[in-house]
């Protein structure tokens, strides 16, 4: 990520990020299925919610809720009646020191800044977030 063209802007994962914002069920699915091909496993944690018609079809479900984790940040975007419930925590040890609920846009923001910083360190990290970009 030395040169130039490689280098990944805050302004290109934020855009990444808030695509198709607008349908929260969509975006959780979208948003989900980026991150998880494109973050090693672990990263990403999904929650569903699976109607017996879900269970009875072996249909995953809707995604109720999406936890990123990086490092000691959890970036939390639940859907509650079709509405985003983003939150921000910081987690050592299994315990969570400080929990704040956020506004969406705010979220989206601050999951990209974490996502820049974690690339910055981990060549891995920074692999997967160039194909979240591109979309490769």
């Amino acid at each position: 990520m030395t040169e130039p063209d490689d280098a990944l802007s805050l302004e290109m994962v934020t855009a990444a990020l808030r695509m198709d914002s607008a349908d929260v069920a969509v975006y959780t699915r979208v948003l989900t299925k980026s991150l998880s091909e494109a973050l090693p496993p672990g990263y990403v944690t999904v929650e569903r919610e699976r109607s017996m018609s879900d269970r009875m079809r072996g249909r995953p479900g809707e995604i109720s809720k999406v936890v990123v984790r990086l490092g000691d940040q959890l970036m939390t975007l639940a859907v509650k009646n079709g509405q985003p419930a983003a939150e921000i925590c910081r987690e050592v040890r299994g315990v969570v020191l400080s929990r704040e609920n956020v506004p969406f846009q705010q979220w989206a923001s601050a999951l990209a800044s974490a996502l820049v910083v974690h690339a910055e360190n981990n060549a891995q990290a920074a692999e997967a977030l160039r194909r979240l970009v591109t979309g490769a």
